[in-house]
């Protein structure tokens, strides 16, 4: 059942999105520390290849690819684990044209172009920049050009930082309305618990083949690399999936050391986990509220403004807030809670922290009374909410 899937995914994309991690790029061969590799051309000439035969076989192709710090790293010969901020922003400014050169040189080989695409957390925030961005990425397909897409790591701080290059792929996938997104890692997939770890007692790991719902239970065994030079982990994975597979965009988790493995996966071979559930996907503007906006505090709710959220699809009103967390302005992402502090919704909210922390509870007359000219009816529209 499951290579039938996947064959019937590759017969109707068109569009996929690879993603790169610095342990697949990083020189194995060169029996150093991972913290003391740098790029291997070789592993990056091999992938270069093997994007073009997925080029000439019809597909679009963008790439999101990791490995600017660890370039960066070899360059300023920095190999100990804990950088500071301006340390890793040194870093990734000149290992990105390391990597970037290294690329194109490598696709140049085989007849393609490639663009560079540096991205930010507020390119992806406003809405404005996130559409330009598409029409960048759809202008640069049309051309028959490789987007290769890195996160803008010299100029980012962990507050604005997207976060690791699994939920960037992940936003990209959606951004380009992508067919496919395929996570190269450097294990084959999601297992039943860490294959590293041997305990007599317990059952042997076992991949899994496929993920049609993240539930808890998937996030939970979804261990954390020990790669020190990945960002992420297989959870940040499990995550990127469930962020694309709400989109309607099944996602993919391979072995990216096992440089066949991209061909196996357009031949339709059975390898790594498949994250897909066939599942109708978020429209594109709730999807970008609930996946890419961070939230900025939290709106706790009684449980009849629950019931007409969730039951019903009826905007937030005042009457039913009962606590406000945060500080955020008008327009703002903000996470909606029930009474239990589970977060049940997310939205683009009408009111700044310190106005809606006065009018919580209070009816629509009295809030119009209150507020005047900056009435809202609503504290949130449905058109700005998305139900987790």
């Amino acid at each position: 059942m499951s290579r039938e899937l996947r064959k019937n995914i590759l017969k109707s994309a068109k569009r996929v999105v690879i993603k790169v991690g610095s342990g697949v790029i990083s020189d194995h061969e060169s029996g150093k520390a991972p913290l003391e590799r740098g790029l291997s051309l070789k592993r990056i000439r091999s992938y270069a290849k093997r994007i073009k035969a997925i080029v000439d076989a019809g597909y679009e192709v963008i790439l999101v690819s990791s490995g600017a710090i660890m370039a960066g790293r070899e360059r300023l010969n920095l190999q100990r684990p804990n950088l500071d901020i301006p340390e890793k922003q040194a870093c990734a400014a000149i290992g990105q044209s390391s990597l970037i050169r290294s690329y194109e040189r490598s696709f140049e080989k085989q007849g393609l172009k490639v663009a560079q695409i540096l991205l930010g957390h507020d390119d992806l925030e406003n809405r404005k920049r996130y559409l330009n961005i598409r029409h960048t990425l759809e202008a640069l397909l049309e051309h028959g050009v490789i987007p290769i897409v890195n996160e803008n790591d010299s100029v980012t701080v962990d507050e604005i930082k997207i976060g690791d290059n699994d939920t960037l792929s992940a936003n990209v996938a959606c951004m380009a309305e992508a067919h496919l997104l395929i996570l190269l890692s450097d294990v084959d997939g999601l297992y039943t618990s860490d294959p590293a770890r041997t305990n007599h007692k317990a059952p042997p790991a076992e991949l899994i083949s496929h993920v049609d719902r993240v539930t808890p239970e998937i996030e939970r065994i979804a261990g954390k690399s020990k790669n020190p030079l990945a960002v992420g982990g297989m959870y940040t994975k499990v995550l990127a999936a469930k962020k694309t597979m709400s989109f309607g965009i099944p996602t993919l988790i391979i072995n990216g050391l096992k440089g066949e493995n991209l061909k196996k996966v357009f031949a339709g071979s059975n390898i790594g986990t498949l994250f897909w559930s066939g599942a109708a996907k978020i429209k594109d503007r709730k999807h970008w509220i609930a996946h890419t906006l961070k939230p900025a505090g939290s709106i706790k709710i009684d449980a009849g403004a629950g019931r007409a959220l969730v039951e019903h699809g009826k905007s937030l009103l005042a009457a039913g807030v009962i606590k406000v967390d945060g500080k955020f302005e008008f327009g703002s992402a903000v996470r909606i809670l029930d009474e239990k502090g589970k977060e049940i919704a997310r939205g683009l909210v009408n009111y700044n922290s310190r106005d809606l922390d006065q009018i919580k509870g209070m009816k629509t007359a009295a809030v119009r009374s209150l507020v005047g000219a900056n009435f809202y009816e609503e504290v949130i529209h449905r058109d700005d909410l998305v139900l987790i």
